[in-house]
């Protein structure tokens, strides 16, 4: 699993031109999952980004997690994090799940961190839709985090 994560001061997904979900200070984490991964790898992914200290204190150093500063998080569903753009000119997404599972797994990556961390602020956006994401990159901090590097 690869999430690419961003600490924001706000973000917003659009479907349709309407807002379908958005929070103030957090993250907004990005998940693509990998045919190889398991759930211990969602259990693992969770606790990493929960946990993760990337978030200033008084004296402007990443000392404070999510947890810390109560922020909210927004979770969007993307498999062109799997994307091999090594070769050629257009990217293989052969080490992406396939959409059914990886739709079971999005599912359970959710519902794992709505119960690790406080349900109401854990929004996302819509497995395989055409959004819009909007983002107000805070920093900018954006940290790659790869499950199979753990």
């Amino acid at each position: 699993m690869i999430c690419i994560i961003q600490r924001v001061k706000e973000g917003r997904i659009f479907i349709k031109n309407l807002c379908y979900s958005e929070i103030k200070y957090g993250l907004v984490v990005f998940c693509g999952i990998s045919k190889f991964d398991d759930f211990r790898d969602l259990e693992w992914m969770v606790d990493k980004i929960i946990n993760l200290r990337i978030f200033e204190n008084s004296q402007g150093k990443f000392d404070l997690s999510l947890k810390d500063i109560n922020g909210e998080v927004l979770i969007v569903s993307q498999f062109t994090l799997l994307g091999d753009a090594s070769k050629g000119r257009r990217p293989d997404f052969s080490l992406a799940m396939e959409k059914e599972g990886a739709l079971k797994y999005y599912e359970h990556f959710v519902s794992v961190f709505k119960k690790k961390y406080v349900e109401e602020k854990v929004k996302t956006g819509v497995f395989q839709a055409d959004m819009l994401v909007e983002i107000h990159n805070d920093g900018p901090v954006t940290i790659v985090i790869d499950s199979s590097r753990r």
